[in-house]
């Protein structure tokens, strides 16, 4: 049976190949999403295994966080920039969840990282996550989620406000943009959590250094930080 479904997941990829997200190139059986040549080329920070990293730096004096990472490095035209830009804009959800599986594997059963008993990811206002289809941040949290077995939580922090783009904004005028946005729900949910907050790509970080405080107002919570990418 099992000779069987390989011979039919063969003869039907003579005609519809599965082709690697980044480079394009047909996907071996093995492969899933992206080829391994093109994993192995990504840019990974590798931040998840210093507490003190670069991405950890950006919240220093701003909101006291217990360490943060990225799993690749963001440059324009790169080969994230085009991963990022066909999950969010083009609905390959596959290639999130892909990404956040990657990310968990990374920071599985690393003692930084141990302590994080729930996943909350950066909610989008209600008519941008109607217009786009999904959130983002929720979508490769499912992936993350399911990599640390640890259970997600989408619904607790939300958005009340509808911002501008972030876009051309000095990191001011961010943290102005991003300051009253944001809400808990059911803050008593959250009471003496360590929460593990999500989001897509880091510049600033004025969105993630919001959410965090707002985290942070529950009694006994403990914040650590990850995204899919960082900018450089």
């Amino acid at each position: 049976m099992q000779k069987v479904a390989s011979y039919v997941h063969d003869f039907w990829s003579l005609f519809y190949p599965r082709l690697c997200y980044s480079c394009h190139k047909a996907l071996i059986r093995e492969e899933e999403t992206i080829c391994s040549f093109c994993r192995f080329e990504l840019p990974r920070t590798r931040m998840h295994k210093e507490r003190e990293n670069a991405m950890s730096r950006i919240f220093w004096g701003r909101v006291d966080v217990e360490t943060a990472t990225a799993l690749f490095y963001f440059q324009k035209g790169g080969k994230v920039q085009q991963l990022i830009h066909q999950f969010k804009y083009r609905g390959r959800k596959d290639i999130g969840i892909f990404l956040g599986k990657q990310l968990a594997l990374e920071i599985k059963n690393n003692p930084l990282w141990e302590p994080v008993e729930i996943i909350v990811p950066v909610p989008l206002h209600p008519k941008k996550k109607h217009k786009r289809g999904f959130n983002q941040s929720e979508v490769f949290g499912r992936g993350l989620s399911a990599g640390l077995n640890k259970p997600m939580i989408a619904n607790n922090l939300v958005r009340v406000t509808k911002t501008s783009s972030q876009t051309r904004k000095s990191r001011f005028k961010r943290w102005e943009n991003v300051e009253t946005v944001f809400q808990l729900n059911k803050p008593e949910d959250l009471k003496g959590k360590n929460i593990l907050l999500i989001d897509d790509v880091v510049t600033t970080g004025s969105t993630l250094e919001a959410c965090a405080h707002k985290l942070k107002e529950v009694k006994g919570t403990r914040v650590w930080v990850a995204t899919l990418a960082m900018s450089v």
